[in-house]
C-alpha cells in the first residue's frame, strides 16, 4: 500500500458503526469510509454551509429552524454544483481502491453520502444560529 493510502486511513481514524460479516459491501464502505471522512470533515461542511447560505439564502438566518432545515435538505439535493462540490470534499479522502469500488457503486454511495451530510448539518442547525448571532456583534 502507498504511502498515500496509509495516510489517508491513519487521517481518518477507525471505522464508525458496525460491520459484520452480514453487512452489505456498501454499508460496509460507509462505515470503514465515508462517515469517517464525514467527521472529519465536518468543521468545512458547516463552513461551506455557512458560506453558501449566505451567497444564495441571505435570509438563511431569519428563517424558522424546520424552515432552516428544509433548506439544508433542499441545498444539497437540488443544486448540482454544490452538492458536487461536497462529494469533492469526500471523495479526495478515498485511497485508490476505495475509490475504484466508489466508481463501481457510485450512484447508491452518492445516495448514501448526501443523506448521512444531510442529516449531520440537520443535526447542528444550531451552529447556523450560533454563526448568525455572532456575525451580528461584529
Amino acid at each position: 500500500m502507498d504511502s498515500r493510502d496509509v495516510f489517508l486511513k491513519e487521517f481518518r481514524g477507525e471505522t464508525i458503526g458496525s460491520v459484520s460479516t452480514q453487512s452489505s459491501s456498501e454499508e460496509m464502505f460507509q462505515n470503514e469510509v465515508l462517515r469517517p471522512i464525514l467527521k472529519l470533515q465536518n468543521d468545512l461542511f458547516i463552513a461551506s454551509f455557512t458560506n453558501y447560505s449566505a451567497k444564495y439564502k441571505g435570509d438563511f438566518y431569519a428563517q424558522t429552524t424546520e424552515k432552516k432545515m428544509a433548506t439544508i435538505e433542499n441545498a444539497i439535493q437540488k443544486d448540482i454544483k454544490y452538492r458536487n462540490a461536497l462529494k469533492g470534499m469526500v471523495i479526495g479522502l478515498f485511497t485508490i481502491e476505495e475509490y475504484s469500488f466508489y466508481i463501481k457503486n457510485s450512484s447508491n454511495l452518492n445516495k448514501r453520502m448526501m443523506n448521512m451530510l444531510i442529516e449531520r448539518l440537520k443535526s447542528q442547525v444550531q451552529l447556523f444560529e450560533a454563526d448568525s448571532s455572532e456575525k451580528s456583534r461584529l
